[in-house]
Protein backbone atom coordinates (compact mmCIF):
# COMPACT_ATOMS: atom_id res chain seq x y z
CA UNK A 1 0.00 0.00 0.00
CA UNK A 2 1.29 3.44 -0.63
CA UNK A 3 0.30 6.30 1.79
CA UNK A 4 1.73 9.78 1.55
CA UNK A 5 1.25 10.88 4.84
CA UNK A 6 -0.03 14.77 6.03
CA UNK A 7 -1.30 15.97 8.91
CA UNK A 8 -4.76 17.06 8.80
CA UNK A 9 -7.26 18.45 11.69
CA UNK A 10 -8.73 15.62 14.02
CA UNK A 11 -5.36 13.15 13.85
CA UNK A 12 -2.50 15.07 15.85
CA UNK A 13 -2.14 14.02 19.08
CA UNK A 14 -3.36 17.23 20.64
CA UNK A 15 -6.23 16.33 22.42
CA UNK A 16 -6.88 13.60 20.55
CA UNK A 17 -8.20 10.39 22.50
CA UNK A 18 -5.61 7.50 22.41
CA UNK A 19 -8.11 4.81 20.92
CA UNK A 20 -8.75 7.04 17.80
CA UNK A 21 -4.85 7.23 17.30
CA UNK A 22 -4.61 3.59 17.56
CA UNK A 23 -7.56 3.22 15.17
CA UNK A 24 -5.84 5.36 12.95
CA UNK A 25 -2.19 4.02 13.56
CA UNK A 26 -3.83 0.27 12.32
CA UNK A 27 -5.28 1.92 9.37
CA UNK A 28 -1.92 3.40 8.36
CA UNK A 29 -0.79 -0.39 8.60
CA UNK A 30 -3.20 -2.38 6.42
CA UNK A 31 -1.53 -3.95 3.47
CA UNK A 32 -3.09 -3.57 0.46
CA UNK A 33 -2.51 -5.09 -3.19
CA UNK A 34 0.38 -3.94 -5.19
CA UNK A 35 -2.47 -2.69 -7.79
CA UNK A 36 -3.86 -0.05 -5.12
CA UNK A 37 -2.21 2.77 -4.79
CA UNK A 38 -3.31 4.90 -1.57
CA UNK A 39 -3.09 7.96 0.59
CA UNK A 40 -4.11 10.09 3.10
CA UNK A 41 -6.61 12.83 2.39
CA UNK A 42 -8.62 15.16 3.94
CA UNK A 43 -11.15 14.25 6.12
CA UNK A 44 -14.50 15.48 7.12
CA UNK A 45 -14.63 17.79 10.09
CA UNK A 46 -18.39 18.76 10.99
CA UNK A 47 -19.59 14.95 11.27
CA UNK A 48 -17.88 13.87 14.60
CA UNK A 49 -15.26 14.87 16.72
CA UNK A 50 -12.57 13.29 14.96
CA UNK A 51 -12.22 11.66 11.42
CA UNK A 52 -9.56 9.94 9.36
CA UNK A 53 -9.96 9.69 6.00
CA UNK A 54 -8.04 7.72 3.10
CA UNK A 55 -8.40 7.65 -0.78
CA UNK A 56 -7.81 4.94 -3.27
CA UNK A 57 -7.38 4.90 -6.71
CA UNK A 58 -7.01 1.19 -8.17
CA UNK A 59 -3.97 1.23 -11.53
CA UNK A 60 -3.23 -1.50 -13.80
CA UNK A 61 -0.81 -0.59 -16.19
CA UNK A 62 -1.04 2.43 -15.52
CA UNK A 63 -4.65 2.75 -15.78
CA UNK A 64 -7.28 3.76 -13.12
CA UNK A 65 -10.10 1.49 -13.44
CA UNK A 66 -11.26 1.81 -9.89
CA UNK A 67 -11.24 4.45 -7.50
CA UNK A 68 -12.68 5.23 -3.84
CA UNK A 69 -11.95 5.86 -0.07
CA UNK A 70 -12.87 5.16 3.56
CA UNK A 71 -13.35 7.16 6.43
CA UNK A 72 -13.32 6.86 9.95
CA UNK A 73 -15.24 8.75 12.39
CA UNK A 74 -15.26 8.77 16.35
CA UNK A 75 -17.22 10.38 18.68
CA UNK A 76 -15.92 9.45 22.39
CA UNK A 77 -19.76 10.13 23.81
CA UNK A 78 -20.97 7.15 21.52
CA UNK A 79 -23.93 7.97 18.63
CA UNK A 80 -26.95 5.77 18.87
CA UNK A 81 -27.37 6.02 15.35
CA UNK A 82 -23.96 4.05 15.20
CA UNK A 83 -24.77 1.63 17.58
CA UNK A 84 -20.98 3.03 19.22
CA UNK A 85 -17.91 5.33 19.01
CA UNK A 86 -16.68 4.72 15.92
CA UNK A 87 -18.13 4.48 11.97
CA UNK A 88 -16.17 3.49 9.26
CA UNK A 89 -17.49 5.21 5.78
CA UNK A 90 -16.37 3.51 2.86
CA UNK A 91 -17.17 4.22 -1.20
CA UNK A 92 -15.54 2.69 -4.11
CA UNK A 93 -16.33 3.16 -7.94
CA UNK A 94 -15.52 1.60 -10.73
CA UNK A 95 -15.91 1.00 -14.39
CA UNK A 96 -18.19 -2.45 -15.26
CA UNK A 97 -19.28 -4.21 -18.74
CA UNK A 98 -22.47 -1.58 -20.37
CA UNK A 99 -23.99 -5.16 -20.84
CA UNK A 100 -24.10 -5.51 -17.02
CA UNK A 101 -26.01 -2.04 -16.44
CA UNK A 102 -29.11 -4.29 -17.02
CA UNK A 103 -28.62 -7.27 -14.63
CA UNK A 104 -31.64 -6.99 -11.67
CA UNK A 105 -28.89 -8.50 -9.50
CA UNK A 106 -26.31 -5.91 -9.96
CA UNK A 107 -27.09 -4.24 -7.02
CA UNK A 108 -27.09 -6.70 -4.64
CA UNK A 109 -24.03 -8.52 -6.10
CA UNK A 110 -22.32 -5.05 -5.18
CA UNK A 111 -23.61 -4.87 -1.29
CA UNK A 112 -21.96 -8.65 -1.66
CA UNK A 113 -18.81 -7.86 -2.54
CA UNK A 114 -18.69 -5.24 0.43
CA UNK A 115 -20.01 -8.03 3.31
CA UNK A 116 -18.13 -10.36 1.96
CA UNK A 117 -14.51 -9.17 1.95
CA UNK A 118 -15.70 -7.34 5.76
CA UNK A 119 -16.12 -11.56 6.39
CA UNK A 120 -12.82 -12.78 4.49
CA UNK A 121 -10.65 -10.43 6.29
CA UNK A 122 -12.44 -11.22 9.86
CA UNK A 123 -13.55 -7.37 10.38
CA UNK A 124 -16.40 -7.43 12.85
CA UNK A 125 -18.90 -5.25 12.48
CA UNK A 126 -22.44 -3.92 12.94
CA UNK A 127 -25.37 -1.50 11.54
CA UNK A 128 -24.28 -1.72 8.34
CA UNK A 129 -26.31 0.49 5.62
CA UNK A 130 -25.57 1.96 2.15
CA UNK A 131 -26.44 2.37 -1.62
CA UNK A 132 -25.22 0.37 -4.47
CA UNK A 133 -25.75 2.26 -7.45
CA UNK A 134 -25.19 1.59 -11.39
CA UNK A 135 -24.86 4.86 -13.77
CA UNK A 136 -24.86 4.01 -17.37
CA UNK A 137 -23.76 6.76 -20.01
CA UNK A 138 -24.76 6.69 -23.85
CA UNK A 139 -22.87 9.10 -26.45
CA UNK A 140 -24.15 11.17 -29.23
CA UNK A 141 -22.91 13.48 -32.08
CA UNK A 142 -19.34 13.84 -32.63
CA UNK A 143 -19.13 11.54 -30.12
CA UNK A 144 -21.38 8.65 -30.67
CA UNK A 145 -17.93 6.69 -31.69
CA UNK A 146 -17.04 6.62 -28.21
CA UNK A 147 -19.71 4.12 -27.37
CA UNK A 148 -21.50 3.88 -23.85
CA UNK A 149 -19.95 3.43 -20.72
CA UNK A 150 -21.06 2.14 -17.11
CA UNK A 151 -20.01 2.23 -13.53
CA UNK A 152 -21.14 1.01 -10.57
CA UNK A 153 -20.83 2.63 -7.00
CA UNK A 154 -20.95 1.44 -3.55
CA UNK A 155 -21.63 3.84 -1.16
CA UNK A 156 -21.63 2.10 2.77
CA UNK A 157 -20.92 2.78 6.01
CA UNK A 158 -20.30 0.41 9.41
CA UNK A 159 -19.83 0.12 12.98
CA UNK A 160 -16.68 -2.15 13.69
CA UNK A 161 -16.71 -3.94 16.94
CA UNK A 162 -13.32 -4.75 16.52
CA UNK A 163 -10.39 -2.58 19.22
CA UNK A 164 -9.04 0.11 17.48
CA UNK A 165 -5.62 -1.39 17.11
CA UNK A 166 -6.94 -3.85 14.39
CA UNK A 167 -8.89 -1.77 12.24
CA UNK A 168 -6.52 -2.16 9.69
CA UNK A 169 -8.43 -5.18 8.81
CA UNK A 170 -11.33 -2.97 7.65
CA UNK A 171 -8.66 -1.29 5.09
CA UNK A 172 -8.11 -4.28 3.83
CA UNK A 173 -11.69 -5.33 3.24
CA UNK A 174 -12.51 -1.71 1.84
CA UNK A 175 -9.27 -2.30 -0.57
CA UNK A 176 -10.45 -5.53 -1.53
CA UNK A 177 -13.96 -4.23 -2.38
CA UNK A 178 -12.27 -1.87 -4.90
CA UNK A 179 -10.11 -4.64 -6.19
CA UNK A 180 -13.38 -6.56 -7.28
CA UNK A 181 -15.16 -3.74 -7.99
CA UNK A 182 -12.82 -3.15 -10.64
CA UNK A 183 -13.14 -6.70 -12.16
CA UNK A 184 -9.39 -8.16 -10.63
CA UNK A 185 -9.38 -11.56 -9.92
CA UNK A 186 -9.12 -12.72 -6.36
CA UNK A 187 -5.64 -12.94 -4.50
CA UNK A 188 -5.32 -16.73 -4.33
CA UNK A 189 -5.80 -18.34 -0.60
CA UNK A 190 -2.62 -18.44 1.28
CA UNK A 191 -0.79 -16.07 -1.22
CA UNK A 192 0.12 -12.38 0.63
CA UNK A 193 -0.30 -8.94 -1.09
CA UNK A 194 3.10 -7.85 -2.03
CA UNK A 195 4.32 -4.30 -1.66
CA UNK A 196 3.50 -2.09 -4.64
CA UNK A 197 6.12 -1.23 -7.26
CA UNK A 198 5.63 2.95 -6.83
CA UNK A 199 6.72 2.25 -2.85
CA UNK A 200 4.78 0.73 -0.58
CA UNK A 201 4.71 2.71 3.16
CA UNK A 202 5.44 0.90 6.42
CA UNK A 203 3.44 0.81 9.37
CA UNK A 204 3.75 4.33 10.63
CA UNK A 205 6.75 5.37 8.36
CA UNK A 206 6.78 9.03 6.64
CA UNK A 207 6.02 9.79 3.18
Amino acid sequence: MVVRHETHPGTGAGGTPPEFRAGVESMRAARLRPEVFCEEMPAPQRIAPHAFALSADVTVDDIDIGTGRIILLHDPDGNEAWAGTFRCVGYARAEIEVDMITDPMLAEVGWSWLTEALDAHRASYTAASGTVTRVATESFGTMAEDGGTAQIEIRASWTPTDSPDDLAAHVEAWGELLCTAAGLPPVPEGVTAMPSRRGQRGPGGGA
